[in-house]
């Protein structure tokens, strides 16, 4: 039997916690990111943004960017939004999420820029 891994994540912590599947892995490199998204408008899923402050993430509230880029197809477009986002908060966290019309839901939520932890 193999050992699981205990991640030290904490809530009192805010650096230290994790926010989905793609948290437990090494940052994503650009070309990786540009998959993820690639992946999410070929499946016809429309890409948003969000973000939060660090010590907020945990709650299940985070601000829209804008509004979902429905129908885009368009990955240099979604980059380009996440990187306006990201310098317009530079403190925050701010992640790709990739809503699936059939199930009404989300499909893919990964957070591509990470703020810092107060």
């Amino acid at each position: 039997m193999s050992t699981v891994q205990d991640y030290a994540s904490r809530l009192s912590d805010p650096g230290s916690r994790k926010m989905g599947t793609f948290s437990y892995l090494p940052p994503m490199s650009p070309q990786q990111i540009r998959k993820q998204i690639d992946w999410i408008v070929q499946n016809g899923w429309n890409p948003a943004i969000e973000h939060v402050e660090p010590q907020h993430a945990m709650h299940s509230y985070w601000y829209m960017w804008k509004l979902p880029m429905f129908g885009e197809t368009d990955i240099d477009l979604v980059l380009a939004e996440l990187e306006a986002c990201h310098r317009a908060n530079p403190g925050n966290h701010v992640r790709l999420i990739g809503y699936d019309n059939f199930s009404q839901s989300q499909g893919a939520n990964m957070v591509i820029y990470r703020g810092r932890a107060v």
